[in-house]
């Protein structure tokens, strides 16, 4: 009954800045830990960014120093603030969470991903 909802994609030069968006709804559930992945043509899907309900945060190395992510847990909803976009960084862009239903079972979850391109 969880659905990560990903919003904020689109088409961009290099240099540029998107913000993306993941929304979770649904109703008697916990997010622990989200993060953003994503997959580029032909690629295997990748961890850019996690970030724990206490806010701490992991990057991938191809990303940091330029994407930053933050959560608003009333919200249930995670940001990705993407600057100084790379050609490398199109993809999918898919929004993952750790949730916990009300008898505390654990699952993990995935959105239906957006779309960044940026192009060269």
């Amino acid at each position: 009954q969880v659905q990560l909802v990903e919003s904020g994609g689109g088409s961009v030069q290099p240099g540029g800045s998107l913000r993306l968006s993941c929304a979770a709804s649904g109703r008697s559930f916990t997010i622990y830990a989200m993060g953003w992945y994503r997959q580029a043509p032909g690629k295997q899907r990748d961890l850019v960014a996690s970030i724990s309900r206490a806010g701490n945060t992991n990057y991938a190395d191809s990303v940091k120093g330029r994407f930053t992510i933050s959560r608003d847990n009333a919200k249930n909803t995670i940001y990705l603030q993407m600057n100084s976009l790379k050609p490398g960084d199109t993809a999918v862009y898919y929004c993952n969470a750790e949730v916990a239903n009300m008898t505390g079972y654990v699952l993990e979850e995935w959105g239906q991903g957006t779309l960044v391109t940026v192009f060269s």
